[in-house]
């Protein structure tokens, strides 16, 4: 199965509507009930007709699909499908559409799931009144268990991300802390809430006197949970990472996934910087085909980003090496590479050596 949602139907008003969605929505495969599809074969193509109960075809739906659509009443779908839930972070999409097409309903997975987004979507190709109830979207506000999902961010822990939302949406004073990361994750139509206040940092925050109860931290860094006011801050917040460290990687030839590997997190856990961070892996042309670093990355799912000697050797460096010149064309390779990736200006770690394997560390420069 590769599309990437499931459309269920059950009566003949149902299976037409479902059949329109289908030509609309692209990647959607629709699932017709046999006894009302007659006649209707023509319009169905290659849509799939069932004749067993609905109850033993949706559990293959939720496994294989990112969203699972029934045109049938909202009662039904409740009874139907609560034996099938797992976790909001698994379970798919689930919009319920009545028959007549009038109201598209995000009933599961409004947030993590796309329900509320898809909703809206088939709401407007079928001409039909979208239905979410989601507080945050009611609101007009921003979802905090979607925040930067465009650009890759990753949350530490969803431990708190319940008690953030509630504080959000319920008006409690909610600081927001950004240290680094893309800058224009307020989705559109949604605005600041009045009892949010942004902060640079977290000394920002510290040196301020806004009392809140709740926080967002958007940060490369680790919160240093020795610190008491780090700790404290902590219990109350979800933290971010987003995808704003490149690392600048140089090695000899047939230096093991493993050694670069141990000093890839020795590095950042001295620096006190997340991995979940790392957007990518920099390093000379050269060294596109080094097994290793093609296996670190691998590990990752980090991309690794080649530079030509020539474009290296155009970053002035302090300390230009003729024996990395010998071996590589350039003058140097860790130090450039991640200044070229992050588009920054300074390092936040310059080179280190270690064993076969030299590091750098820059943090991506974010337009305003």
């Amino acid at each position: 199965m590769n599309k990437r949602y499931a459309a269920v139907a059950i009566t003949r008003n149902g299976i037409r509507l479902a059949l329109k969605l289908e030509a609309r929505l692209g990647e959607t495969e629709v699932f017709c009930y046999a006894k009302y599809s007659g006649g209707l074969e023509a319009q169905a193509g290659e849509s799939s007709i069932f004749d067993g109960p609905v109850k033993e075809l949706l559990p293959e739906l939720f496994r294989n699909y990112e969203g699972v659509i029934l045109f049938f009443s909202l009662g039904a779908a409740v009874r139907l499908i609560a034996p099938l839930l797992q976790d909001k972070r698994t379970d798919p999409a689930v919009i319920v559409i009545d028959e007549r097409g009038e109201h598209v309903i995000s009933m599961l997975s409004g947030h993590l799931g796309g329900a509320n987004r898809l909703t809206r979507q088939i709401a407007g190709l079928l001409g039909s009144h979208p239905v979410v109830t989601t507080a945050s979207d009611v609101q007009g506000m921003f979802a905090v268990d979607l925040l930067g999902r465009e650009y890759g961010w990753r949350a530490d822990s969803f431990t708190r991300m319940k008690s953030v939302s509630a504080a959000l949406v319920n008006g409690e004073p909610v600081a927001f802390v950004q240290e680094s990361g893309e800058l224009g994750w307020l989705p559109p139509g949604a605005v600041l809430p009045e009892h949010m206040r942004l902060f640079a940092s977290r000394a920002e925050l510290r040196n301020s006197s806004f009392s809140f109860s709740a926080a967002i931290v958007v940060s490369d860094r680790l919160l240093d949970e020795a610190d008491p006011e780090e700790a404290a801050l902590a219990k109350c917040s979800v933290v971010y990472r987003p995808r704003s460290l490149v690392l600048g990687l140089g090695c000899n030839r047939g230096t093991s996934a493993e050694e670069l590997e141990a000093v890839v997190l020795h590095t950042l856990a001295e620096l006190r910087l997340s991995l979940y961070s790392v957007r990518n892996v920099a390093t000379a042309g050269i060294k596109g085909d080094e097994a290793g670093l093609l296996a670190l990355c691998a590990k990752y799912g980090w991309e690794l980003v080649l530079y030509a000697p020539e474009l290296l050797n155009t970053v002035s460096l302090d300390h230009p090496s003729e024996a990395v010149f010998r071996a590589t064309g350039a003058y140097g390779v860790c130090e450039p590479a991640a200044l070229l990736s992050s588009g920054a200006q300074v390092l936040l770690q310059r080179k280190r050596k270690s064993g076969n394997v030299t590091i750098a560390i820059a943090r991506v420069v974010y337009a305003e």
